[in-house]
């Protein structure tokens, strides 16, 4: 079963950020157990170095509650991180970490909690190449990369361009990579558009 988070292509941390998405039905988080957090780890595997489909297969019980924890801590962090970088004034995407301090301590932790390294491989008469490789069982280390790439979204000048999508219902985040974006998706760009139109035609004529 695929993740019920919407994947936009945005860079992972803000990927993990939308996790936390809202329709006409309120608000949902597709992190809400330990299947949800396996089904979007699996979902945005092919990003996440050194981690293997493989590692997932492995999973115990324990490992699976322990991912959705480790998922579910960071996203919270994220969105607190997000929120303090955009201004986010949207009451129904506020984070339960209200403290900056305290968000910037579970990233800073996450980002530890595994080791990982480049190594080159180079066989004879081949290219050489870079990989990643990584300490730890594999909800610390799916988590640690996620969170090392948080360090790196907040750390540079590209947090300048992290936006709330303010479309009515939706709580999601974007990276704005063209002036006139305004929407994290179409979709929530046609909503207020269709609204707009509709307030313009119910207003009485002067």
């Amino acid at each position: 079963m695929g993740t019920s988070a919407p994947l936009l292509g945005e860079p992972l941390p803000i990927e993990l950020m939308n996790t936390v998405w809202g329709d006409r039905d309120g608000v949902h988080d597709a992190l809400d157990g330990p299947s949800g957090a396996e089904a979007w780890l699996r979902a945005v595997l092919p990003r996440i170095e050194p981690l293997t489909a493989a590692d997932l297969d492995g999973l115990t019980a324990d490992d699976a509650e322990d991912l959705a924890r480790r998922l579910r801590a960071l996203r919270d962090a994220l969105r607190r991180l997000a929120a303090e970088a955009t201004g986010d004034p949207r009451p129904a995407a506020a984070a339960p970490v209200r403290d900056l301090a305290a968000a910037v301590a579970v990233v800073n932790e996450a980002a530890g909690a595994a080791p990982r390294w480049s190594a080159l491989t180079w066989a004879p008469g081949g290219t050489p190449a870079r990989s990643v490789r990584a300490g730890g069982r594999a909800p610390a280390a799916a988590v640690s990369a996620v969170a090392e790439e948080t360090v790196a979204l907040f750390g540079r000048p590209d947090r300048l361009r992290l936006r709330a999508c303010l479309a009515p219902g939706c709580v999601l985040y974007f990276l704005k990579d063209h002036p006139r974006r305004e929407w994290c998706s179409t979709a929530c760009g046609n909503r207020v558009r269709a609204a707009r139109h509709y307030r313009r035609r119910r207003r009485p004529a002067s």
